[in-house]
């Protein structure tokens, strides 16, 4: 007898183990996922200066990875459950793979990377043409005059690679996350599905963490490294001019993806629920592969037919569709400020790419990994109900909200930078227009005001260039060299004497790093709060689904959020951001390339503002879903709604 009930149990162990395992393979391809999503994000400021492009266009470039999604989401969410879900999960791994190839590509195809500025980078000291020549035609005002054709010498036109690359990688990641949630559903016990699917999201805080963290380190190395002395760029980590390794980064993502792909090519296509596998059902399981296996080769008229039934159902559940609406008001404002947030740091508070990527790696994710587990294991432990899951998601949300708004205290100041955010005396004042560079301290010295080579003077004010400075002579090479003589610096009433500016711009006030403490204090509070209410609120929306609804209704949503918000909100944050430009770069043939000066102080109200309205306006279906939910309990006088989730599985499945 117990020879005969030992087999039973090695088959159990196996069985169990196989979700596990696919468990693990999934939460490394989350992981892989994730990491080259954060990655693609934190050089999206270094994309903007190598290829010279504005905010909005490189909002189109990161809203082009959802495009890709569009395009395939519907299709592999509703065939892919009927078909191999592991085989097609390391299919879209693979496709990843190639994507972040096709990506970094235009690296090798460019020429080496040619930043803007008024030294020579032919000779050992600083040039003439970037002195205040007195009643002397300057040859750097030829940027201004260059015929059309340099613009497509300039391969400004190579960010369509990159362009191209990412909706291919929308393409790969799309079959991950709602297959691998319909295979755990399928195959996990109810009341275990949530601390599963918890765990998964662990790996998807994990994976953004070692994203950025890469993005840090590439953006300390010059563009391109190994091919260019570092002794010879004139400029630092702060500048707005420079550019980071973006592409290695992205070579070690692919690399990465491809890996992750892997173990999915040995995973059944079925498994036995969990803690309910005996020998019958093993052989029950083993004749149903069999049916599936030849149910595969039916023809797609066969498979399609409950198609728009299904989107039918979708459409008339409103609780779904509600939650739905909120997934989109919540999404644009979190991809749009997640999107430019590194911008965002570097502009408001003065910081490098490299320390602003790392900050919101070390600030943010950890505690949003702690939320996202927290919130699956709580659900797990109190077999929370789904109108106690709507309670906790709304009031956790709405408690986070209400702290966000104090991020608007955290203010710094406009960097003072003479005919932009100050007058040539230091008055403050904001101007957009470019006349406003030229002052009567240099008028005389015929300076070109498109170029883009700020000097510190020693009154603390930056200048455009040495030449607008009025700056007339020099002393030292590339970095180190020192501009003397300045005669705008003497005009701010700093000095009478001989006033000198050296390459760079002036450093933020002392206490910027004071209320970027601040910011990044609160954001921990406000990541932690959002990411606990995460799950009990996706657990709502999956409950809400009936089972064989599950994976197309992941699906829809999935859909929904990257055609309204995904795709968008990049693209309308990023033009509200362009239009605080106050000072853009110039290619090398004269045209308008990527914003090097941004006024500070609107640039904050847009970031902060336009998130907390979205925000604001989505808790009006989460108020709905709250009382939808309060009329199906007690229509159904607690039968269903207040059971745990094992309970209103069996109710679903004797209804079913």
């Amino acid at each position: 007898m117990n020879e005969t009930k030992k087999p039973a149990a090695t088959e159990k162990f196996c069985c169990i183990s196989k979700l596990k395992v696919f468990l693990l393979a999934s939460s490394l391809a989350y992981l892989a996922k994730t990491m080259s999503g954060a990655y693609m994000n934190s050089m999206l400021t270094q994309i903007e200066r190598r290829f010279n492009i504005p905010a909005s266009l490189v909002g189109i470039i990161n809203g082009s990875f959802e495009i890709g999604n569009l395009l395939v989401i519907a299709f592999v969410s509703y065939f892919g459950a009927k078909l191999h879900r592991p085989r097609i999960i390391a299919l879209g791994c693979t496709v990843m793979s190639f994507a972040c190839l096709l990506i970094s590509l235009p690296h090798f195809l460019m020429e080496r990377y040619q930043y803007e500025t008024a030294l020579s980078p032919l000779e050992n000291s600083s040039s003439s043409m970037s002195m205040c020549l007195i009643n002397q035609s300057q040859s750097s005002t030829h940027m201004e005059k260059q015929p059309a054709e340099c613009e497509q010498k300039s391969g400004s036109l190579m960010w369509v690679f990159v362009l191209v690359g990412n909706i291919i990688r929308g393409i790969g990641e799309t079959p991950i996350m709602p297959l691998v949630i319909s295979y755990v559903e399928d195959f996990s016990k109810a009341e275990n599905s949530p601390f599963y699917i918890g765990c998964l999201q662990v790996a998807t805080v994990i994976g953004p963490f070692l994203g950025f963290m890469l993005g840090s380190y590439c953006a300390q190395l010059y563009v391109d490294v190994g091919f260019t002395d570092i002794e010879e760029v004139t400029i630092t980590l702060t500048d707005a001019r420079w550019v980071g390794a973006w592409w290695l980064g992205i070579l070690i993502c692919g690399s990465v993806n491809l890996l992750a792909g892997i173990p999915f090519c040995f995973l059944p296509k079925s498994l036995p629920k969990e803690g309910q596998a005996n020998e019958t059902e093993l052989l029950n399981m083993r004749n149903a592969s069999l049916l599936q296996e030849r149910g595969a080769r039916r023809k797609m008229r066969e498979i399609t037919k409950d198609f728009i039934p299904f989107l039918r159902s979708l459409f008339h559940n409103p609780v779904y569709m509600l939650f739905i609406c909120i997934t989109v008001m919540q999404f644009s404002a979190f991809i749009g400020m997640i999107t430019f947030m590194p911008k965002y740091l570097e502009q408001q508070y003065g910081k490098s790419a490299s320390q602003a990527i790392f900050l919101i790696a070390v600030y943010n994710l950890p505690v949003i990994c702690i939320g996202y587990f927290l919130g699956g294991f709580l659900m797990k432990k109190f077999k929370i109900s789904t109108i106690q899951a709507a309670n906790i998601a709304f009031w956790i949300s709405l408690t986070e909200y209400l702290i966000y708004f104090a991020a608007y205290f955290t203010v710094c100041d406009n960097s003072p930078v003479a005919g932009l955010t100050v007058s040539y005396e230091g008055i403050e004042q904001v101007s957009y227009m470019e006349i406003t560079l030229l002052d009567d301290c240099n008028r005389d010295c015929d300076c070109s005001i498109k170029v883009w080579d700020p000097v510190c003077g020693e009154n603390g004010i930056t200048y455009v260039s040495p030449c607008l400075a009025g700056c007339r002579a020099s002393d030292g090479t590339r970095k180190y060299t020192v501009f003397e003589n300045c005669t705008c610096v003497a005009a701010s009433g700093f000095s009478s004497g001989n006033v000198s500016a050296v390459l760079g711009q002036c450093d933020k006030e002392a206490n910027c790093d004071m209320m970027l403490q601040y910011f990044l204090i609160l954001s921990i509070v406000c990541s932690f709060i959002y990411s606990l209410g995460a799950m009990p609120g996706y657990m709502v929306l999956i409950r809400s689904l009936k089972p064989e609804e599950k994976s197309f209704g992941v699906g829809i949503h999935t859909l929904a959020s990257r055609v309204f918000a995904g795709i968008p909100s990049p693209i309308y944050f990023g033009a509200l951001i362009d239009s605080t430009c106050l000072k853009w770069g110039t290619l090398s043939c004269g045209g308008e390339g990527a914003c090097r000066m941004y006024d500070t102080v609107t640039y904050r109200w847009y970031y902060l503002g336009l998130p907390a309205i979205l925000r604001g306006v989505s808790y009006i279906p989460c108020v709905l879903i709250l009382v939808i939910l309060k009329k199906q309990l007690k229509s159904s006088d607690g039968k269903t709604l207040n059971r745990s989730p094992m309970a209103m599985e069996n109710i679903v499945e004797q209804n079913g």
